[in-house]
């Protein structure tokens, strides 16, 4: 491990994670020496903290940077700039071989169970190999171990020997957390879990979620595109668009009262079962613009219903409104 750890100041000591002022750029154009002319802006200028145990939800639609934001965490892509502090260490600048032992506490859950798991290897070889690699146990009692997981992830003694093409999308996707936890994670990124199964199984999956979280003190940053679920599981949500977190708060004040337009207008779209409740519905016009030329000002300015001039030249400040509830608009003086 590195042995020159930095000083980080204002560190919260009840944070398991914290990402300050997070940027994720992709280079589009280079010079013929290499330099970058253009660039797509993922993630842009993210913080948020997260306590041990608890569940954040990151919505937003797709192409809004959820997906790199995780991968971003897990050091899985480099940040562009800003800090990443896991467990009261700052991990941002750490190399491949540095990473290693941390990858033993950050795991992620990936969304498409079909291409996430390898064809060619059995259920047993899949799962006992982080364990072997990480020397989670004494390698006598690797298959003891994994057959335990296996029967905590729902997934019977007798799949150890089959392969993922044997396996239905719920089956393979319990493999695929049962994968994550072998190497017993104090982080997970579940990077949209449940979004390439059927309604009936997504249940499934959440509630199996839910009660390993419980029994294993697990933390989650679950990004999905589904409010419904999100509200189901998690403590915090992040609302992000185009690379930029526009609304942070607890699962009750967001819901309660969201203060972006755009977070207004996303929680419009939720289904109600009630056939009495008439739905006020926020019809966004036009389409998203492109991360790689953002809009002036406040990127969302060019959909927002009440947009106004200095929306369209100042990028609005990232402010807290009380208890922790923060949000990025001109409208909220």
């Amino acid at each position: 491990m590195m042995t020159d750890e930095k000083k980080i100041e204002n560190f919260d000591p009840q944070a398991i994670l914290e990402v300050r002022n997070l940027r994720k750029c992709f280079p589009i154009k280079k010079t013929f020496f290499g330099k970058v002319t253009q660039e797509l802006i993922a993630v842009d200028d993210v913080s948020f903290k997260l306590n041990a145990g608890e569940t954040l939800g990151i919505v937003g639609e797709s192409g809004c940077g959820k997906t790199t934001l995780g991968r971003a965490i897990l050091k899985l892509h480099q940040p562009t700039s800003g800090r990443i502090i896991f467990e009261g260490k700052d991990i941002t600048d750490y190399k491949s071989a540095d990473m290693r032992e941390i990858r033993k506490k950050m795991q992620i859950i990936f969304q498409d169970p079909y291409s996430s798991l390898p064809p060619r290897s059995t259920v047993g070889g899949i799962l006992s190999e982080p364990v072997s690699v990480h020397k989670i146990v004494p390698q006598n009692q690797v298959k003891e171990y994994v057959l335990d997981l296996m029967e905590k992830c729902g997934l019977r003694d007798y799949y150890y020997e089959r392969y993922p093409h044997e396996f239905s999308g719920g089956q393979r996707q319990r493999i695929c957390i049962a994968r994550a936890l072998s190497v017993n994670p104090k982080l997970v990124i579940c990077d949209e879990p449940v979004s390439a199964l059927d309604v009936s199984i997504q249940a499934q999956i959440i509630n199996l979620l839910k009660k390993l979280q419980q029994d294993m003190n697990l933390t989650y940053v679950f990004i999905s595109h589904d409010l419904s679920v999100v509200k189901f599981i998690s403590d915090k949500i992040g609302v992000m668009y185009l690379g930029s977190m526009v609304e942070f708060g607890s699962k009750e004040d967001i819901f309660s009262n969201p203060l972006h337009p755009y977070t207004q207008a996303l929680f419009s779209a939720i289904p109600q079962p009630d056939p009495d409740i008439k739905m006020n519905r926020i019809i966004l016009k036009g389409d998203i613009p492109s991360p790689a030329n953002p809009p002036k000002g406040c990127r969302f300015h060019t959909r927002c219903p009440h947009a106004k001039d200095i929306c369209k030249e100042v990028t609005p400040e990232y402010k807290d409104y009380g208890n922790g509830h923060c949000a990025a608009c001109h409208l909220l003086g």
